[in-house]
């Protein structure tokens, strides 16, 4: 039996996993990652950096970001409390989902992942206040290679699940496409 459930979207590479639980009257166990599970999935590579955040306000939004090639970086992204609306934008030139956007409900919950390839920017906006996500990075972070889309940006027309609540200055001030590099 496979402790992990493979949801496609329309988007090819991005997938969403759900982990399954086994779970009595004490609670329940979930195995969050396991390299040789998730390899069918587009991921399972070495692990490089395991980020964590907390995210006090519903409403806010984090994001688009991303890492510039040879850097571009797959993702396995995870709510540990709360939940998020959690965005994937393919940035992969050639792709013929190319700026397309797929967006997921992840939450402690509902035990969802995102696993996201490299190629992709990544964004989130809280659902609720407290939300904690944790991130599984195939490479290190290169603040030379990092970039970023404005998570409000009009081309993308990314319908966003709240009203935005608080976002950083440095989100508010990311590119628009047309400016974009």
């Amino acid at each position: 039996m496979s402790r992990f459930e493979r949801i496609s979207t329309s988007i090819a590479g991005l997938t969403v996993v759900e982990r399954q639980r086994r779970g009595d009257d004490r609670g329940f166990f979930s195995r969050f990652f396991c390299r040789e599970a998730l390899a069918d999935f587009g991921g399972g590579g070495t692990i490089a950096q395991i980020n964590h955040t907390l995210t006090q306000a519903a409403g806010t939004i984090r994001g688009l970001h991303f890492q510039r090639a040879p850097h571009d970086e797959a993702k396995f992204v995870s709510c540990l409390s709360g939940a998020v609306f959690d965005v994937a934008v393919d940035l992969r030139p050639g792709s013929p989902t190319y700026l397309h956007w797929h967006g997921e409900v992840l939450s402690a919950e509902n035990g969802r992942s995102m696993m996201i390839p490299g190629g992709f920017a990544h964004g989130f906006q809280t659902l609720e206040d407290d939300c904690e996500l944790i991130y599984l990075h195939d490479k290190p972070y290169a603040p030379e290679a990092e970039g970023g889309l404005n998570p409000l940006d009009p081309r993308l027309a990314i319908v966003w699940p709240l009203p935005v609540a608080q976002m950083s200055a440095r989100d508010q001030a990311l590119p628009v496409l047309a400016t974009a590099s």
